[in-house]
Parts: C-alpha cells; sequence; structure tokens
C-alpha cells in the first residue's frame, strides 16, 4: 500500500509538469525547444561514432577497422538515403497506413516552418535532421550481427534497401500520422520497435544466412582491445538522453522524465548484468558491464516517456538480466550473431516494448496509455500485436534483400579473405602498426 501511494504522489506531480508544459506550446517555433533539438540531433549524431568504437574494440585485431567503417560509412549512406526519399516514405502523408507518400522526397517541403502534425514548436527541418540520426543508427546496429564475414559491397547495398524497405514502412507504421500501428495506440517513445526489434531480428536473420565465422566455437575470438568498447559504451550512454529525452521534441517536463527514466534503467541493468554474470561465471567483465549498460539503454527507449522512475529501475533490472540470459544461450543455439546485436537489441527492445505495455501511465504522459498495472489490459495487447507485426515483417523482407544479393553479388567474403582478415583484404590498411621505428 505505502509504495501505491508513493507511486501516486510522484506520478501526479511528473503529469502536472507534462499538462503545465502541453499548455506552453504555441503552435509556432519556440527557441528554447529548437536548441534542444539541435543538441539531441547532435548527442543522437555521436551514437554512430559510439557504436563503432563500442562494435570495433570487441573483434579481432584484423578486422578493427572493416568494423569502424561499418558505421562510419552509414553515416554517409543513410543520411543521403534519408534525404532523399527516407524521410518522405517514413513521414510523408500515409498511404493506407502502411508506408508515406514521397511528397517530400529530396526534402521538397522541409523548411524552416514547424510541422503541426509532428512538432509545433520547431522547424521541420529539425525534426527530420532528430529522425535522421535514427535512421543512421539503426542498420548501424545490424552490423555487429554479420561482423567478420560480409562483403563490403554488398554491406552498403543491403544498407540502402534495408532503409527503404523495412526500416521507412515500421517507422510509418509507428510514429507517422496515419500510421496503422500508431492508429491502433501503440506506445513507442523512441525507438523500441523501430529502432531495436527491427535491426535486432534482421541482425538474426543475417547471422543465419551468413552462417557461422570460421572456426566459430572451435577457436578463441578475443576482444582486440576493450578500452575501445568500454569508451564507445560511455558515448553510447551520453548520446542516449538526445535520443530518448531528444524525442518529447520540447525542453520541458517530459524530456526531463524521460531523460530521467533513461539514466536510471541503464544504471540498474549495469548492475543487473554484474549481478547475474558474478553468480553465473563467478567473475564480473568490464564487457558484461557495458553490454547490461546498452541493455537498459535499449529496453527503456520505448517506454522512456511514459513511465516513471521507479518503473524505469525496475524494467532495467528485468533487462539486464534477460539479455544476459540471451546472450549466454547463443553457443547453445549455435549461431554467430558475432556481437550480440539480437541478443541485446531484438531481446532489449521486444521486453522494453512488452514491459511499456505493463508500467505506462497516462500520469507521466497524457498522450499515452495506461499499462496492465493502471489496468491498461488493451495496450498490452497492442503492445504484443505491435512486436509480433515488426518481428514477422522485418525477418521476412531482410531474408528476402540477403537472399536477392546473395544471388547478385554475393553475400560473404572468400574464405582466404577471412582468415587473413577484412581490414587488408578489403580496405588495404591496418588497425595497429607495432613496427618499430628501426623497421620502419
Amino acid at each position: 500500500m505505502l509504495w501505491k501511494r508513493l507511486m501516486a504522489i510522484a506520478l501526479a506531480g511528473m503529469a502536472a509538469t507534462t499538462r503545465a508544459a502541453a499548455q506552453d506550446a504555441a503552435g509556432k517555433i519556440d527557441t528554447g525547444d529548437t536548441a534542444w533539438m539541435l543538441v539531441s540531433c547532435a548527442l543522437v549524431m555521436l551514437m554512430t561514432p559510439g557504436l563503432a568504437l563500442f562494435y570495433g574494440g570487441m573483434v579481432r585485431q584484423k578486422n578493427v577497422l572493416s568494423t569502424l567503417m561499418h558505421s562510419f560509412t552509414i553515416l554517409a549512406v543513410a543520411t543521403v538515403h534519408w534525404a532523399v526519399i527516407g524521410y518522405a516514405l517514413a513521414f510523408g502523408p500515409s498511404l493506407g497506413g502502411f508506408i508515406g507518400k514521397p511528397v517530400w522526397a529530396f526534402l521538397s517541403g522541409v523548411g524552416q516552418e514547424p510541422n503541426a502534425d509532428y512538432a509545433a514548436t520547431i522547424p521541420h527541418a529539425v525534426f527530420m535532421a532528430f529522425q535522421m540520426m535514427f535512421a543512421i543508427i539503426t542498420p548501424a546496429l545490424i552490423s555487429g550481427a554479420i561482423a567478420e564475414r560480409m562483403k563490403f559491397s554488398t554491406f552498403v547495398v543491403f544498407v540502402i534497401c534495408w532503409l527503404t524497405l523495412v526500416y521507412a514502412p515500421v517507422a510509418h507504421w509507428v510514429w507517422g500520422v496515419g500510421g496503422w500501428l500508431r492508429n491502433m495506440g501503440a506506445l513507442d517513445f523512441a525507438g523500441g520497435t523501430v529502432v531495436h526489434i527491427s535491426s535486432g531480428v534482421s541482425g538474426l536473420v543475417a547471422a543465419l544466412m551468413l552462417r557461422p565465422r570460421l572456426g566459430y566455437l572451435r577457436e578463441p575470438m578475443l576482444p582486440n582491445n576493450l578500452t575501445l568498447t568500454v569508451l564507445g559504451a560511455g558515448l553510447l550512454w551520453f548520446g542516449w538522453f538526445g535520443f530518448n529525452a531528444g524525442s518529447a521534441l520540447t525542453a520541458g517536463g517530459l524530456a526531463a522524465s524521460a531523460f530521467v527514466a533513461t539514466h536510471i534503467a541503464s544504471a540498474a541493468a549495469t548492475l543487473s548484468w554484474i549481478i547475474v554474470e558474478w553468480l553465473h561465471r563467478r567473475k564480473p567483465s568490464a564487457l558484461g558491464a557495458v553490454s547490461g549498460c546498452v541493455a537498459g539503454l535499449v529496453a527503456v527507449t520505448p517506454a522512456a516517456g511514459f513511465v516513471s522512475p521507479q518503473s524505469a529501475l525496475i524494467i532495467g533490472l528485468i533487462a539486464g538480466a534477460v539479455c544476459y540470459g540471451a546472450v549466454i544461450v547463443k553457443p547453445r543455439l549455435r549461431y554467430d550473431d558475432s556481437l550480440d546485436a539480437f541478443g541485446i537489441h531484438g531481446v532489449g527492445g521486444t521486453t522494453g516494448a512488452l514491459l511499456t505495455g505493463v508500467f505506462a501511465s497516462k500520469m507521466v504522459n497524457p498522450a499515452g496509455a495506461d499499462g496492465l498495472i493502471y489496468g491498461g489490459f488493451s495496450l498490452f495487447n497492442v503492445q504484443v500485436l505491435a512486436i509480433g507485426a515488426t518481428w514477422l515483417y522485418a525477418a521476412a523482407v531482410t531474408a528476402v534483400i540477403l537472399k536477392v544479393l546473395d544471388a547478385l553479388m554475393g553475400l560473404r567474403v572468400r574464405e582466404e579473405e577471412e582468415v587473413a582478415g577484412l581490414d587488408l583484404t578489403l580496405h588495404g590498411e591496418s588497425g595497429y602498426n607495432f613496427m618499430s621505428e628501426a623497421t620502419v
């Protein structure tokens, strides 16, 4: 009873703050909101180089540059794609709830004036740029599943096809005005389904179709530089405040609530993973700590703007343990998700989307809905539907894309290239040169 009273008091205070912020929005450009959203754009952009370091430190020395190249190249590829057609397909006027009309192709009509359908207090161009950063990092997450064995040329073409046929439709379903899941009431504050489930499931499909790396489960495949991975995780945690709190699209109470929920969930998941690993393997690892951190960030992403700090704490604790379980079972199932894109993003995103249906509260965000613990049975059912639809669609379309590309270009590098390492064979350079000056 005491817990329920404390929760009610906390939620009532946040609801009042959120209502006041909503009343302040006057449908015109607000310089404070615009400044916050520009900062959030920069924070989310930083996450992709952060992801490059996070992934780059976990692969073997001979593949570190090829792994970094995945994320860095996507910064360019996804940006151009988003400007040409991606934004129009994801957020344009709806065609049957499935995809947007390409009226904003080449960013035609996307300028300095606000768009009342999406963000009434910031320039339309700022909203577009913010969403662009999400479109950049999402396919970069997939690269963790196929690291150390996929042809770079095929990967670049895959990213373009995947953004067009998977990311843009799913983003429209959930976030686009008229999207069928949005109309049904599905909640995804900052990308649990759109970003993490879609990329995680697609990564699993790609890992299965590419087959395991040579020597997988027979030879040691140790990380080349965990200090890079820890640094990358720190940048991801830092950038995630823009990812989640920026999704409020205003500099007000809702952004503050999402900011706090994000930080608490990540910290809780870090501790959860450490404790479970400590009990299971008798030693807490740095790789486990940063993996738990990211798992918590992933899980709270769909919920951040709909749940209280207390609920975020629970979400983080659950996510750390669940994602740890998903990662340790991988060798038993004998699939090679190289850097656990599915175990953390697919499983973490699914867990977070489900728990949003449990813990969401209209007292935190009146524009949301009440979850199971507040009597919102219908929301939970819609969340399950959204998860299932995203899983099935992402898996099916990704499989088709990869099958076609395999026939046209080939998916995997030659065996001798994989043995020598992709840095030298695909990019003609090495990430680490330890020759002495005398040798040079």
